[in-house]
């Protein structure tokens, strides 16, 4: 992509007049619903008159010194000035390298996401646009997938972008990755292009015959920081111009908006330095699987919450969130601070404004935690802020006052797996303009690590949709399954549900029915799981009633298992073949499986892509696996 002409100065534009800035942020807001000329101004000011495309003009969003026009400390200021050996120094001199330059380049990624204005007409375009698919490409070093995209077609993901990175960060890592840069360039590509991307295949780090795998984190934070320092550096540039020309009027020249209403341009889900490894050494002996002692080593704690500062000498832990650059927090901690916390204060969720970059890792724990707080934080994502927070309202972006921040941000979804929930969220709460890249996988599925020769009876019921599929499982156990149970003299029956909400109604009816059966589950206190246990082992209880959410968290073998029923399939494919071979003590073994066709996800993880296919199209209604 070649170089396009610089955007003219105000005083190159001529006598145009244009409306005053607004004096804050509401203000701003209502003004540009009540003038809509002023957006168009705006686009009119940075099209390229030979092509018609949006130019890169520029200003850059704020993300450190002098945040938001706010007055800092000397130490930040003296921190905040530019490195001239970088070639990015307060005269406007740009650099002669291979890094992209900030003032005359339009073809790096970041100046074209920012500086493009969409309108009211655009968004309700992409809205529609982003729910189709309608390209693939091949996904580099992902067995078995691809990546399928909206809006236009995408370059190969293994395309080097690495030229977009600024100089001293680029050279960062090609210093500390060497040989492994090319087995991150891929994702990182894909995160440069600033669309939301939901990769569910990812490798995950507790699954120890894999190996921790950090290529993925390396690409995302790459972008993260090149992100945040591109930002800082045109505000500082801005800030330097403007305390150089004393005349300049802000509201005269479009160079100067570079900012949001807070400081904070990301929020990232994990931290692996604190909270993936740990001093604590493994049991020596442990009777879990590898992946369950990688996944609980150390602190398991899931309410943390710091802010993170970015300066020219040093990074700042645990600042203050609007001070801070990158947020790194839990769903629970940001729902909790959201909410006033525990002392009862007012909501604060302002901080969350003005969010670009969003990355969710590990969203297949943060599912078997409680998924409604990660909902909940991503519905105050990009809001107007109820307070100023020392913004300078002259220098925020046009779509920050159009209220079109949600179209300008990106959300990085990484999972092992897809579930619903995931897919309900990246379909629905995620509007990049950009458009959208997932992964589609074909599964081999788990069936050969079964240990056991067992049969396996698969059987289906019909549901009409997803609201009322949970009504028609329930209805099919109740009138077609537990008939058949209650006429059996013999216990030893694992009922297995994989949601709290299945867990609680089943529980409802087995009491109703004064059924012998017992319960562990999530909340179920210690001293009552081993009372059940050894109830259904010795047989005092014929059921016993098992959630997902309790295997993951503690991988019980239930012992005296003669006969498995999975009431609804769980979510992690490796929990399949452990549930089955528990039933390894039992001479008579028996396994029986409830599905829908709407439960094609699980399915294709478990049994493979192809005969979940064929499980979900065929005219029959009952399957055998052995």
């Amino acid at each position: 992509m070649g170089k396009r002409k610089p955007v003219p100065s105000a005083g190159a534009r001529g006598a145009k007049s244009r409306p005053k800035r607004p004096k804050s942020a509401k203000q701003g807001a209502e003004l540009r619903e009540e003038n809509p000329q002023l957006a168009e101004q705006d686009d009119a000011e940075t099209v390229d008159t030979e092509s018609g495309a949006p130019k890169a003009v520029q200003h850059e969003k704020k993300s450190n010194g002098g945040f938001q026009g706010i007055a800092q400390s000397d130490e930040d200021n003296s921190e905040d000035e530019y490195d001239a050996s970088n070639g990015d120094v307060p005269g406007g001199t740009v650099n002669k390298g291979n890094d992209c330059s900030d003032e005359t380049e339009t073809s790096c990624s970041f100046h074209r996401h920012v500086s493009r204005i969409i309108t009211n007409e655009e968004v309700k375009a992409l809205i529609k646009q982003n729910s189709k698919f309608k390209w693939e490409m091949p996904a580099v070093d992902i067995p078995r997938s691809k990546w399928v995209g909206t809006g236009e077609t995408m370059q190969e993901a293994c395309d080097d972008h690495l030229h977009d990175v600024k100089g001293k960060l680029r050279n960062h890592w090609q210093h500390t990755l060497s040989g492994h840069l090319n087995s991150r360039m891929g994702f990182f590509s894909l995160c440069n292009s600033y669309r939301d991307i939901m990769h569910c295949n990812k490798k995950p780090f507790y699954l120890k015959s894999n190996g921790v795998d950090s290529s993925t984190m390396d690409a995302y934070l790459m972008h993260a920081l090149n992100h945040v320092h591109r930002t800082r550096d045109v505000v500082i540039r801005n800030d330097a111009k403007l305390r150089n020309d004393a005349d300049t009027e802000i509201s005269d020249d479009n160079t100067y908006l570079d900012q949001g209403f807070t400081r904070p341009k990301n929020a990232m889900g994990q931290f692996k330095k604190e909270f993936g490894e740990s001093d604590d050494e493994m049991p020596e002996h442990s009777t879990k699987p590898a992946d369950f002692d990688l996944l609980f080593a150390g602190d398991i704690d899931d309410h943390f919450l710091f802010g993170i500062k970015l300066t020219k000498k040093s990074i700042k832990l645990y600042s203050n969130f609007y001070s801070s650059d990158i947020i790194v927090a839990s769903p629970l901690a940001l729902k909790r601070k959201i909410d006033g916390g525990e002392h009862g204060k007012e909501k604060d969720f302002d901080f969350l404004s003005s969010i670009e970059i969003v990355v969710v890792d590990h969203a297949d724990v943060i599912s078997m935690q409680n998924w409604a707080h990660l909902e909940a934080v991503f519905e105050h994502l990009n809001h107007l802020p109820s307070k100023e927070h020392g913004t300078n309202v002259m220098r925020i972006r046009p779509w920050y006052l159009d209220q079109h921040a949600q179209y300008y941000r990106q959300t990085i979804l990484l999972s092992s797996y897809l579930t619903p929930e995931i897919s309900a969220l990246f379909n629905g709460l995620c509007f990049s303009y950009e458009g959208k890249i997932k992964t589609v996988t074909e599964y081999a599925g788990v069936l050969s690590k079964i240990q056991l020769e067992v049969r396996q009876v698969y059987e289906r019921f019909d549901t009409s949709s997803i609201t009322e599929a949970d009504d028609a499982r329930f209805d099919y156990f109740c009138n077609k399954v537990y008939p058949k149970i209650q006429d059996l003299d013999e216990g030893g029956l694992l009922l297995f549900v994989s949601s709290y909400f299945e867990y609680i109604r089943i529980s409802n009816f087995l009491k109703s029915k004064e059924a012998s059966f017992c319960r562990v589950g999530e909340a179920t206190s210690q001293q009552d799981i081993s009372r059940s246990r050894l109830w259904f082992f010795e047989g005092k209880k014929k059921i016993l009633l098992y959630s997902e959410r309790s295997h993951f968290y503690h991988r019980y073998k239930i012992r005296g298992t003669k006969h498995l029923l999975i009431y609804s399939l769980p979510g992690r494919k490796e929990f399949y073949p452990e549930l089955v071979n528990m039933l390894g003590e039992s001479e008579n073994r028996k396994c029986n499986v409830l599905f829908s066709r709407l439960d094609l996800l699980k399915l294709e993880r478990i049994v493979g892509t192809s005969s979940a296919r064929r499980l979900i199209s065929s005219d029959k209604s009952m399957f055998v696996f052995c």
